[in-house]
């Protein structure tokens, strides 16, 4: 099993500059416990996301560690320029020395979709054809590509990832369709949520999978099966249970409440049908149904061997830095969960 670490990097409640330097020691500290990869989320117009460009701030986690892979979940295409991101991703993915992974995806608020002009209703086809386009563009010198919504004539590529082909692509779902469509095309995939939520859009994804032959686009050999099958988890560690929920509850809380600002200031139910993922709606809720595991170094153990034989996945995405939570809670939990969780999950 294979550990990532994901992160929006919400309102902190703290300048942004000191918000940017907290994240990036954190980060600092999960590339040199051995984390996989960095995943960061792009979000707009929300407290819950203050890097809306990921690709500024990965440039920076670039040149301040080692080993840890990185990447956002997800480019937002629907909102970009193919060329234009065909651009940014050869260069993040040599600023990092070909550690880039390329989450894609369309966009789960159409609140933020709106804001950009873009009618929700067509962003699944604008990413589809925007996905095609970007996939060929990164291996061509010339691109020339017909689309729908995008048309090429022999325009000049310069520049060409490190990684070759191309970094390889990730998509995040949270509900069939996009499941099926993740294992149609050989993604590497991750998901959230309750816990039968998440192993029903694993199981969605995994029999799109096997249908193409069960071989990943770009296989990953540190990957059961080639390809990356991930369930993200708010993770609290501390020495105890106690402990643990005494300061998570707030953190957790906060974050929720950044999650539902944006549809709260449009009135809108958290419970609505587009946004698929239903969640609980505080701290309790979310310890019940499986998004949040918080305890003792044992507890956090038994909790996650527990959901990734449930769900079926076998990378577990930690989510262990958010809302209003300081930097040192952040990083004590970190070290515990390093020290003494990490070396005794089953797998690794």
């Amino acid at each position: 099993m294979k550990i990532g670490l994901f992160d929006h990097i919400e309102n902190g409640e703290r300048p942004l500059a000191t918000l940017f330097d907290e994240r990036l020691t954190f980060i600092q500290a999960a590339d040199e416990a051995g984390f996989y990869c960095l995943h960061l989320a792009e979000h707009h117009q929300t407290p819950l996301n203050m890097v809306p460009v990921p690709g500024v701030f990965l440039g920076a986690v670039a040149r301040a560690t080692k080993r840890i892979r990185l990447g956002p979940l997800t480019y937002l295409l629907p909102l970009y320029s193919p060329l234009r991101l065909i651009d940014e991703i050869c260069m993040l993915d040599h600023l990092s020395y070909g550690r880039l992974e390329v989450g894609v995806g369309r966009g789960v608020s159409p609140f933020e979709l709106k804001f950009h002009k873009v009618d929700h209703d067509q962003s699944r086809e604008i990413f589809t054809d925007a996905f095609h386009c970007i996939r060929a563009g990164l291996t061509t010198d010339t691109l020339t590509y017909t689309g729908k919504h995008y048309q090429y004539d022999n325009v000049p590529i310069p520049m060409r990832p490190l990684q070759q082909p191309h970094p390889a692509f990730w998509y995040g779902s949270s509900g069939p369709e996009g499941s099926t469509w993740a294992g149609e095309e050989g993604l590497h995939f991750v998901t959230l949520g309750p816990t039968n939520f998440a192993k029903d859009n694993i199981d969605t994804y995994k029999t799109a999978f096997a249908k193409r032959g069960g071989r990943a686009a770009q296989p990953k050999l540190e990957f059961a099966g080639g390809a990356a099958i991930g369930v993200q988890r708010h993770i609290f560690v501390d020495e105890t249970d106690e402990k643990a929920k005494r300061w998570a509850k707030p953190a957790m809380e906060a974050h929720l409440a950044n999650i539902n600002w944006i549809r709260n200031r449009h009135g809108v139910s958290t419970t609505a049908a587009r946004m698929k993922n239903v969640r609980g709606t505080n701290f309790e809720e979310c310890v019940a149904e499986g998004t949040v595991i918080a305890g003792s170094p044992a507890t956090v153990r038994a909790e996650i061997e527990r959901h990734m034989a449930q769900t079926g996945a076998n990378y577990l995405l930690t989510y262990m830095f958010l809302g209003t939570m300081s930097l040192a809670d952040a990083l004590r939990s970190l070290q515990l969960f390093t020290a003494e969780v990490m070396p005794k999950l089953s797998g690794r």
